[in-house]
């Protein structure tokens, strides 16, 4: 019989915020989708006005241009890129959540690959959100490193035990 899980409160931390990081980016690739054949422009101004916003500030003018020139293929390549990274996402979390070892090195291996950017972001601007990004990838790739034998230990089934008590063929 395998081993009863272990309580690792920081993992399901991690599993719920990649199942979170999944389920918003789903949202977002959808929306993007859904908006890729509208007037964009139009929209924009719709938005703007729904937060009640000035759209002749510069800002929002110099903005509204941007808007202007995003075509509908590249608002659904947008659409694709972001569905991929959330089902990427969506496997991470089960993966981990299920325990599985290749999961964990998934997880390691996104966190750390944003750690250098958010480091060049922050040396540009210093920003309290991208610093908690940091802080919290840098510590889902030292906990699941640190804990990667204790929580993903390796499970091994031999069905042919479990039928009866002869040992199983030599292999050849």
């Amino acid at each position: 019989m395998p081993e009863a899980k272990q309580r690792a409160l920081a993992l399901s931390g991690i599993i719920m915020i990649k199942l979170g990081k999944g389920v918003v980016f789903l949202l977002v690739a959808w929306a993007a989708y859904a908006f890729s054949d509208n007037d964009l422009p139009a929209e924009y101004h719709r938005l703007l006005h729904w937060f009640h916003l000035n759209p002749e500030r510069q800002f929002f003018s110099h903005l509204a241009v941007m808007v202007g020139k995003i075509t509908e293929a590249n608002v659904l390549w947008v659409a694709v890129g972001t569905l991929a990274y959330s089902l990427f996402s969506l496997i991470e979390g089960v993966g981990l959540h299920l325990r599985q070892r290749w999961a964990s090195w998934m997880a390691i291996g996104e966190s750390g690959f944003f750690i250098p950017l958010e480091l060049y972001e922050l040396s540009l601007r210093f920003t309290g959100t991208v610093f908690i990004i940091l802080i919290l990838n840098v510590f889902i790739c030292v906990y699941l490193l640190m804990n990667r034998k204790r929580l993903f230990h390796r499970v091994h089934f031999h069905f042919h035990h479990a039928q009866n008590d002869t040992p199983p063929p030599p292999q050849a």
